[in-house]
């Protein structure tokens, strides 16, 4: 009697979950892989971060996944080592063999070797990084309510999004949105004086919808106060200030990175071929170009539709998860991949305040539905009824109300920051 094969998924993010589910009834062995016991709503983090939402309502178990599965089993590890040639993936000192793999590690920050902007700037990846921007976003809020110095008072109310892709945009309306519901906690804070500005290095924002899209976004962006520096790149980033290449600099105490992804590859002993942005090259079929019982999805995989490359959103990776499951089926009757085939059912993108854009074949939406359709359909497929339950109340009494009630600092910035803000003319001398 043969064993079943057995299938590594390592990584528990849209793909690889959706891949490690669709394997469930296959007749497989599944091993789920990921550092964290939970699988993160990545596209609603940067309303954790902007006190909308708690982050637990994001962050759903995935053994709750994967509870009614006998097939799949899930480990909480790091994956130290991937050796394509031996088939066995190395975590916590263990191997672990493998009949096919899929790699859904996703991607992470990439700092474009800017100076400082590691050190200084905040991400927006993790579910650590939205809690870690919010702890900073409300300790300057709590110190600017106190200091009586108005520079500095400015530079500690003085927001810098780096990045017009999804994440910037959104960022810089839900901050605007934020300021408008401070004033009643703060009536002695002069709120006109928080600034938030948005610098893109390339000429437009939200590059992968139409251009008419991004001019309307940007449009938008400058009537609620928020200047947009297009064709702008920053070339570093200092605790209390970010430059920029065309020689200005603008005092801010917080700088919000949202520029630049890479994927991030495990380590692997033969180094497999790779496109921009450290992603892998596959196949149609998103298998590895020498492996071929190893797939790779997601951030990841340097795949395309239409001869264009994949932008990397959620609904990518979601069908892809699904096709390499039903791509690794056919393998185990005997049967020839199949060629990923990308279904575009639309794409949405929120700016905030009520006002949002997307493309739904040749329609193209700007203003109040396409905003509601983006909380509707993100909302829908968030993972657990509890948490699109919660996540719904928050957005009726964030919305309704203008308050967002999420305002605890977590984490020891609020201890650090007066190290981490030296006095202005420091900076300006």
């Amino acid at each position: 009697m043969h064993s079943p094969p057995k299938v590594v998924v390592i990584g528990a993010g849209f793909g690889g979950m959706q891949a490690a589910q669709s394997l469930a009834s296959s007749g497989a062995e599944i091993l789920l892989i990921d550092r964290n016991t939970h699988n993160t709503f990545i596209p609603l983090l940067y309303q954790v971060a902007t006190a909308q939402i708690e982050p637990e309502f994001i962050a759903y178990p995935v053994r709750n996944i994967l509870r009614q599965s006998q097939t799949m089993r899930f480990l909480r590890a790091e994956v130290e080592h991937v050796d394509f040639v031996r088939q066995h993936v190395r975590v916590n000192g263990t191997t672990i063999a493998y009949d096919y793999l899929i790699l859904a590690t996703g991607s992470q920050t990439h700092y474009l070797s800017v100076p400082g902007a590691a050190e200084h700037a905040f991400a927006l990846r993790t579910l650590e990084d939205a809690v870690a921007l919010r702890d900073r976003i409300l300790t300057c809020v709590e110190q600017a309510a106190r200091e009586a110095d108005p520079v500095r008072r400015r530079q500690l109310l003085t927001f810098v999004i780096a990045g017009g892709g999804p994440t910037g945009v959104e960022i810089a309306g839900a901050l605007v949105e934020l300021k408008r519901s401070l004033g009643r906690h703060y009536p002695h804070l002069d709120l006109n004086e928080m600034h938030v500005s948005l610098a893109q290095s390339g000429t437009r924002l939200l590059a992968n919808l139409p251009e008419p899209l991004g001019r309307y976004t940007a449009r938008k962006l400058e009537r609620l106060g928020i200047p947009v520096r297009l064709q702008t790149r920053v070339t570093r980033v200092t605790p209390t200030a970010v430059e920029f290449d065309d020689g200005s600099s603008v005092a801010a105490a917080t700088v919000v990175w949202a520029a630049g992804l890479e994927a991030a590859l495990p380590d692997t002993t033969v180094e497999p071929y790779k496109a921009r942005n450290n992603k892998l090259a596959v196949q149609p079929t998103l298998q590895l170009q020498r492996f071929a019982n190893v797939y790779a999805i997601g951030d990841l995989a340097h795949a395309h539709h239409n001869g264009k490359p994949l932008s990397g959103v959620a609904p990518e990776a979601l069908q892809q998860g699904g096709a390499v499951a039903r791509n690794i089926g056919r393998q185990m009757r005997g049967q020839s991949p199949q060629p990923f085939r990308y279904v575009n059912k639309g794409r949405l993108a929120i700016i905030g305040c009520y006002a949002g854009v997307g493309q739904i074949g040749p329609i193209r939406l700007t203003g109040f539905l396409p905003w509601l359709m983006w909380l509707s359909v993100h909302v829908v497929y968030l993972p657990g009824f509890r948490s699109r339950l919660f996540v719904l109340l928050s957005w009726i009494h964030g919305y309704a109300l203008h308050d967002r009630p999420v305002r605890q600092i977590l984490s020891s910035t609020g201890v650090t920051t007066r190290q981490l803000l030296p006095p202005i003319h420091n900076v300006l001398d």
